[in-house]
């Protein structure tokens, strides 16, 4: 556009009398190049709570106009955590060894219970007071950006809280997608691919509302959409965002949703997207990936997905012996199905997340297995996200409930009887854990082999499953040991990636491998191998 940054007034009138006043500003865009970097197979993704990470100012926990206060003894209430709590725990995060932090919303849920998750959004344009201010957030990612961090923001598109100051007085009727009686959507995000879905089926899905709470939105109201996207937009150029998350990606038009993903990349051509297309089966989420070639010729624009059906594989895998089609195998299958994706690479994979049960539970909290599925997780195609506490071993299921998924984390409140932050305040095993994953981060952070090199592998065999990440400057071979018993590997197998090489040094240990004849692999455990010529 050829308009310029200024200022000017909008009256507002009723007759020839002037209601009110605002003086609207149109700032200049910032030409800092290193805002706006997008997220890539380098980064490893740290996601966390906003409020169940820190407390850093307990003097916003409770705020005048916002109806729920908080209540730290009730796991679905507020607990406090803030945005100065995220930016006090910037240097552990840095020293943890991620590099991307993406945070469920911030985004002001002026809901009378449950407002502490985020999704309930009562206002677009503004931070929830009791998480800070819109400007906290601007300092936050700043502060960010000067440690090396990058920051994800968390937006939905889909739907919004009925708390929203529009709804009782809606810009127009088909704001929302309106039903004679309260209409929940089916959840059946695959009806939007399916070739021979119903009509009925379709409408459920895309109209019906995600709860009696949450507004399903109808973004093929033209004033609605273009005020979603240039919300977008203002965020991204406002905050200085390096990405966002997507909620709920199946569930609104997908024409808009593709207008949407054009729009962003129109104005910021590096930025990525990562959407929540939470199905089960890789066809399923591959439609949605950039550059699939779909039969109904639709084209999402969508940058990156999450890896739904690799997380469930390795919910499974390491918890059961290898079989025809169980444990590692699982884990094989399930890669080898990335033929249907268009870049296997823009995935983004991950063992848990804030809605399900936590890694370390789903692993019946045996830390031998829980180092498999980390190394798996950091080796493995794609761009590796955590979710808060997986690197101190928090637990949490949810049959208990979403507060047992979402729990505080220890040390980040005021009183709190120890703190995870520090290396005095965890127990033997935390302290275990958390140096495994620091090695492991930080070795994946300044390794660019592990990071984007190619990916071959092996059927497992004898309980070992085998890989290897190479280009044309080195190569690494991950060996996963899901046996009760100690594996000697024969390594004559995997000649076609060996060649060349002569010796391997454990990442983990940092034993040199004298030759490359055998590998002992111990017990439900994994060996990690940089190859040496």
């Amino acid at each position: 556009s050829d308009t310029r940054p200024g200022s000017f007034k909008i009256l507002f009138k009723q007759g020839k009398k002037t209601k009110a006043e605002y003086d609207f500003v149109l700032n200049k865009r910032d030409p800092n190049p290193t805002l706006h970097q997008g997220f890539d197979n380098s980064d490893v993704i740290y996601l966390l709570m906003p409020d169940r990470f820190a407390n850093g100012d307990t003097t916003n926990d409770n705020v005048d106009g916002m109806i729920e206060k908080a209540n730290r003894s009730n796991p679905l209430g507020r607990h406090g955590g803030d945005i100065k709590g995220i930016a006090d725990h910037l240097d552990y995060l840095k020293e943890l060894g991620v590099t991307t932090v993406w945070m469920n919303p911030l985004l002001e849920n002026n809901m009378p219970q449950q407002s502490y998750h985020g999704y309930a959004i009562t206002d677009y344009y503004k931070v929830d007071p009791r998480f800070g201010s819109n400007q906290d957030y601007r300092n936050l990612v700043k502060s960010a950006h000067e440690k090396g961090l990058k920051i994800i923001m968390d937006m939905v598109e889909n739907h919004c809280g009925t708390g929203y100051y529009w709804n009782d007085n809606l810009p127009t009727h088909d704001w929302y997608n309106q039903w004679p009686a309260f209409t929940r959507s089916n959840y059946r995000g695959g009806v939007q691919s399916d070739p021979h879905a119903s009509e009925y089926d379709y409408n459920k899905m895309v109209k019906g509302w995600f709860d009696v709470t949450m507004a399903d939105l109808d973004q093929h109201n033209e004033l609605l959409a273009k005020f979603l996207i240039q919300n977008t937009i203002w965020w991204i150029e406002y905050a200085g965002l390096d990405g966002i998350r997507q909620d709920t990606y199946p569930y609104p038009y997908k024409d808009f949703m593709a207008d949407w993903m054009k729009a962003i990349l129109e104005e910021y051509p590096g930025f990525n997207v990562v959407g929540e297309v939470w199905l089960n089966y890789p066809s399923q989420v591959a439609y949605w990936l950039d550059n699939t070639t779909n039969k109904d010729g639709y084209r999402s624009y969508l940058t990156n997905v999450f890896d739904f059906p690799l997380m469930y594989a390795m919910s499974r895998a390491f918890n059961e012996k290898d079989s025809w089609d169980k444990g590692t195998l699982s884990l094989y299958e399930t890669l080898s199905r990335d033929l249907l994706y268009s870049n296997p690479m823009n995935i983004v994979v991950f063992a848990d997340n804030h809605d399900g049960d936590r890694f370390f539970s789903k692993v019946q909290q045996d830390i031998r297995k829980f180092k498999l599925g980390m190394v798996f997780l950091l080796t493995v195609r794609g761009i590796p996200q955590l979710y808060y506490g997986d690197e101190i071993l928090m637990t949490g299921t949810e049959h208990k409930s979403h507060g047992d998924i979402r729990k505080d984390f220890p040390g980040g409140w005021p009183g709190d009887k120890n703190s995870a932050f520090t290396e005095q305040g965890r127990t033997p095993l935390q302290r275990e854990a958390f140096n495994f994953m620091r090695r492991l981060l930080n070795w994946h952070k300044n390794n660019e082999v592990v990071q984007s090199g190619e990916f071959t592998q092996y059927i497992p065999e004898n309980g070992v499953y085998v890989y290897f990440r190479h280009n044309k400057n080195g190569a690494v071979m991950v060996m996963l040991n899901n046996a009760e018993k100690d594996r000697e590997v024969d390594l004559s197998r995997f000649e076609e990636n060996l060649k060349g090489y002569t010796k391997g040094r454990s990442v983990l240990t940092r034993k040199l491998f004298e030759n490359l004849d055998t590998i002992i692999v111990p017990a439900k455990s994994p060996v990690i191998v940089e190859l040496i010529k």
